[in-house]
């Protein structure tokens, strides 16, 4: 039986078990849940949500007794694996209530046989929400992002939507305010795992690019979640203070959506509240715009399947610590536009560039360091362990060691001089503090114990003392009572009734019973072969002993709390040092990369200049290289010609296969990798900051929203030409291609005049329409540029050498040729292309198809020639290198006159 919730809310009142009443009532106050329901080592899930685990999971279905005369559906799962669980259902988008017993057992049997012991949900475990070390990727952020709307006002139209996103795995807080048309480009560069938003707005008011694009990461919430009015005093009551204009200039959506970011995290911790940052306005303008198209055609973080590996991320990723990976992956994800921001980056890596020997020194200790950000949020939230603790602790020692190898240098520049100011001021109490309380190897969990170290505390000493050492105790004590009463089989046992006890065989038993020895052995218990006694002295040390373990327990959990809230009070000094660590890792790794590579400072500046020397595209030349093969580089200048302030526009042709599309990709690319601050794979590099980059590289359908991959190929054109402009760089391969001749041919003409007359952009645009080369006659800022092949014996050689001019044909059919067709099918098509040269194109095909003859005819094999056969048979027969200079001569004569007769 699946119950629903609309059932379970009614069954609530009916008669059913104590138990199941209780889960029932938990279940209706978390209806969009998985409730996890601890019972013993197990959690429990019970009807819908049962069926769905169960087919998340891959675990048997099961039952448990009988509910409204019907069987209870029942999963479960081990308490000591759920994190393996939680993953798996975290993965495929469920949300999940962990409900733990927060009472003992034995407290719930005193108010009756049959009371049930009481339960409570510690938190809600959702994509965005997740802290746990084993759920998340140590190398990518896990976002929760709010989004509201809000009226323009004034003299701007339409709805403004305002995003606030936070991970509360490392703390970050940052909101934003943007336009319908580039809300989803903003969600893509945020890549949020969860969005709250209004329960309203996904009813109406969701641009349909996001309601399809982040279908499966949407989670609704009440309106009231998002009340403007009330966001200031949510965070004011957050963050203990009585203002917040400290905070920054917000606008009432950025407010909404940040008043409901932390109503959502407040609501799934359950009130804890994880140690975020001060929320910190980022204003679109500081960062290069890249929309959700053209994030996808260059491959950024992921490739078009989804994967890391292929990705520019992945080929250009020297880091050596989590924190430093995903540091990587936000700057790629949003690269600046501030010269004087993207000058310091490049300092900093310049500065490892030319300081080997401290860079490897540098790396080395970071290898060393844990991610401290990612712990301290657990410690903050009170779901941190002794090994967070220890994290914290190693990572301060590696702070240290770094700030002494750094601190040895004065010509520290860039980001570095921050970084060492951050570094050189560590809570160096709290650092003394970890050092001397914990032991070198510490268990997960505070409750198992044995994490502080031997001496911090002597009381505690003593406790573990009497604990460890009670084998030693009771075996001392046995041999003394043995020895004063003369039987040398007295034994000490154990057992979970009576606890320690003396016992002796039956016959030795009556001699403990008589005096003298009667005044010391106590009389317990007579079994058939067996007399079992205690002692005053025994009960004493078994209540010492039993306790002792509880006792250092106790003394180590106080411990443990003292430490979380001592690193809970350094926290801001503690997310200063995990920035600066992260920062460092990824200066050293881009200047490793930069130097195994080969790449270049680039100038960039505030220009419209973009000229590259020897360009090499990232992720080709180092899949190449792993082959042995060396990629050919080239030029590329889209600054402006005299006398124009906008750039130019390069009409790119050549053949398929021959690069083109490597070649747009790679500039792009390259303006990228600049605006991070990173060395670009080029002999020299001038870019003027780019503002807005497009892409339109490649063919895919949309099927799923009923679109051709012409008809996505149409939309995301139109959005370029509706937006870019001068300081934009535009990517635009094979436009028009998906329809027929002429009228694709009229759209790529259209766009590039577009392009040249409206958008003013800087531009690479790459066609098979040889026509529109004649363009660069009549539009200035056009010029023409070509793939070099060359022809060998009717195959094409692809040179992959970028020349100024233009394509006189596509080699279509020696490309076929080359990907394997028929060569009755490539001859056809010479036959047909030959006719369709010769005559006018746009009535060519029809008349063509009267005059030449069919497939069938021009296909079939032509019948054998025995004669050449045996010419053939005679050359198989020759071996020139056996043969003297006369008698290769000769078999030449010979081979010409057979030749000659069978001409004749």
């Amino acid at each position: 039986m699946a119950m629903t919730t609309h059932a379970l809310k009614s069954a609530a009142g009916r008669r059913v078990t104590p138990m199941m009443e209780q889960f029932i009532e938990i279940k209706a106050a978390h209806p969009d849940c998985l409730l996890f329901y601890r019972m013993g080592d197990f959690y429990e899930l019970f009807f819908d949500d049962a069926v769905t685990a169960s087919e998340a999971l891959g675990i048997t279905l099961t039952k448990r007794g009988k509910h409204l005369d019907e069987d209870i559906p029942m999963c479960g799962v081990p308490v000591h694996a759920a994190d393996d669980y939680l993953d798996k259902l975290i993965a495929q988008g469920h949300r999940v209530a962990v409900c733990e017993q927060t009472e003992d057992p034995a407290e719930a049997k005193k108010r009756g046989a049959k009371s049930v012991v009481r339960r409570e949900v510690i938190r809600l475990v959702t994509p965005g929400t997740i802290t746990e070390e084993t759920l998340l990727d140590a190398g990518s952020n896990n976002y929760l992002a709010a989004l509201s709307r809000v009226q323009a006002a004034g003299e701007r139209c339409g709805a403004l939507f305002g995003i606030a996103w936070v991970d509360i795995s490392t703390g970050l807080f940052r909101v934003t305010e943007t336009e319908a048309a580039a809300l989803s480009g903003v969600l893509t560069r945020i890549d949020p795992r969860e969005i709250v938003t209004p329960d309203i707005l996904l009813e109406d008011g969701l641009p349909e690019t996001v309601r399809h694009d982040f279908a499966d990461r949407l989670t609704p919430q009440p309106r009231s979640a998002f009340d403007g009015a009330r966001a200031g005093e949510r965070l004011k009551d957050y963050y203990s203070v009585g203002a917040i204009d400290g905070f920054g200039d917000f606008s009432r959506a950025e407010l909404s959506a940040a008043g409901a970011v932390l109503a959502y995290v407040e609501r799934t911790q359950l009130g804890a509240r994880p140690a975020l940052d001060k929320p910190r306005r980022d204003s679109l303008g500081a960062h290069l715009s890249i929309d959700a198209a053209t994030r996808r055609n260059l491959e950024l973080t992921r490739t078009l399947t989804g994967s890391r590996k292929g990705s520019l991320l992945a080929a250009i990723d020297r880091t050596v610590t989590g924190a430093g990976a995903r540091m990587l992956a936000e700057r790629l994800s949003s690269p600046l536009t501030s010269v004087e921001e993207i000058a310091a980056r490049q300092q900093s890596v310049e500065w490892f560039l030319d300081n080997a020997l401290i860079r490897e020194k540098v790396r080395e200790t970071l290898k060393r360091v844990p991610d401290i950000a990612r712990a301290l949020a657990r410690i903050t939230l009170g779901r941190g362990g002794p090994r967070d603790l220890v994290a914290i602790r190693d990572g301060l020692a590696g702070a240290d060691d770094l700030a002494a190898i750094l601190a040895r240098k004065d010509d520290l520049g860039g980001e570095l001089r921050a970084v060492l100011d951050a570094l050189v001021h560590l809570p160096r109490d709290l650092a003394d503090l970890l050092g001397a309380a914990l032991g070198d190897e510490v268990p997960l969990l505070a409750r198992d114990g044995g994490f502080v170290r031997p001496g911090y505390r002597p009381a505690l000493d003593e406790l573990r003392a009497m604990r460890d050492e009670s084998r030693g105790l009771i075996a001392g004590l046995q041999a003394r009572y043995s020895g004063e009463a003369g039987v040398k089989a007295l034994k000490i046992r154990h057992n979970n009734v009576l606890g320690y006890f003396i016992e002796v065989t039956a016959s030795h038993g009556e001699k403990l019973m008589r005096p003298p020895l009667a005044e010391t052995f106590i009389h317990r218990q007579t079994l058939a072969n067996a007399m079992r006694f205690t002692t005053t002295e025994l009960a004493e040390l078994e209540s010492g002993i039993s306790s002792a373990a509880d006792r250092a327990l106790a003394i180590e959990l106080e411990i443990f709390g003292a430490l979380s809230a001592a690193v809970t009070a350094d926290t801001e000094a503690l997310k200063y040092i995990a920035t600066a660590l992260a920062v460092l890792d990824v200066s050293a790794g881009l200047a490793v990369l930069a130097e195994s590579a080969g790449w270049v400072r680039p100038a960039v500046d505030r220009s419209r200049a973009f000229r590259i020397a020897g360009g090499r595209h990232p992720v080709v030349e180092a899949a190449l290289k792993a082959t042995g093969e060396a990629f050919v580089a080239n030029d590329c200048d889209l600054g402006p010609s005299e006398n124009e302030t906008n750039g130019r526009i390069w009409l790119v042709t050549g053949p398929n296969m021959a690069g083109k599309s490597t070649f747009l990709r790679q500039n792009a690319l390259i303006a990228v990798l600049a605006q991070i601050g990173s060395f670009v794979p080029a002999a020299s590099a001038h870019i003027g900051v780019v503002d807005q980059l497009f892409s339109r590289v490649g063919a895919s359908d949309d099927l799923a929203r009923g679109r051709s991959t012409f008809m996505v190929e149409m939309v995301e054109t139109a959005a370029i030409l509706n937006q870019a402009g001068p300081d934009s760089l535009v990517i635009l391969d094979e436009i028009g291609r998906g329809t027929a001749t002429f009228d694709g041919l009229s759209i790529a003409w259209s766009a590039i005049e577009h392009l040249h007359e409206v958008n003013g952009s800087r531009a690479l645009f790459a066609t098979h329409y040889h026509e529109l080369t004649a363009l660069s006659a009549k539009l200035s800022r056009l010029h023409n540029a070509t793939v070099k092949v060359k022809e060998w014996k009717g195959d094409v050689l692809f040179l992959h050498e970028i020349v100024a001019g233009a394509a006189d044909r596509s080699y279509g059919i020696q490309v076929a040729r080359l990907a394997g067709l028929p060569p009755s099918v490539i001859a056809r098509a010479r036959q047909v292309l030959e006719q369709l040269e010769k005559t006018d194109r746009q009535s060519a095909p029809a008349a063509l198809i009267d005059d030449l003859p069919l497939f069938s005819a021009a296909a079939r094999p032509a019948t054998p020639d025995p004669a050449a056969d045996d010419l053939r048979r005679a050359l198989d027969a020759l071996r020139p290198d056996d043969l003297t200079p006369r008698e290769a001569l000769d078999a030449l004569y010979d081979l010409k006159a057979r030749l000659a007769g069978e001409a004749e």
